[in-house]
């Protein structure tokens, strides 16, 4: 499925492309910046952003972007990319199992509302999720690292906004 077309010239106008050269540059030189990664721990989350996307490798995959609410690493977001790999029959089952984990973490929901049944109902059902509960909720979120290395996460409070 090919990515929506968008019209990108008109944030040309609000680019004063020689400071940016010059912001660029210092980075370049100085280093990244004042963030620092997100290291292992629980943090208070609002999803800002979720949808279906592909990986850079073409494989369909589940992101959301959650929003650190309060601490010292408040405003920065952490990034959940659940790839699923259907060519990868070992793989396969586990990843959408993670992504399904996810989403019943995030919505009120009974498990067999979360499923898969082909993937362009997968990302209606993504879509779905994430008009239910954007604006309405917060959540406690564990990240971790497994013995692999891999980023793991867990939902393990929600709750409602006010």
């Amino acid at each position: 499925m090919a990515e929506q077309q968008f019209d990108w010239s008109k944030f040309d106008k609000e680019v004063d492309v020689e400071a940016l050269q010059e912001d660029v540059k210092e980075v370049e030189e100085n280093g990244g910046g004042d963030f620092e990664d997100v290291p292992d721990g629980q943090y208070e989350v609002a999803v800002e952003k979720m949808e279906m996307r592909t990986s850079k490798k073409g494989d369909p995959m589940l992101t959301i972007w959650f929003k650190i609410l309060e601490g010292d690493f408040e405003g920065q977001l952490i990034f959940y990319n659940g790839v699923m790999q259907p060519q990868n029959e070992r793989a396969f089952g586990l990843q959408v199992h993670r992504n399904n984990e996810m989403l019943r973490g995030l919505w009120d929901c009974e498990k067999d509302e979360v499923g898969f049944t082909g993937f362009a109902d997968y990302a209606d059902l993504v879509l779905d999720v994430h008009e239910d509960i954007d604006g309405e909720f917060e959540y406690l979120l564990d990240k971790g690292t497994n013995d692999g290395g891999f980023d793991t996460y867990e939902i393990k409070e929600v709750y409602e906004v006010e």
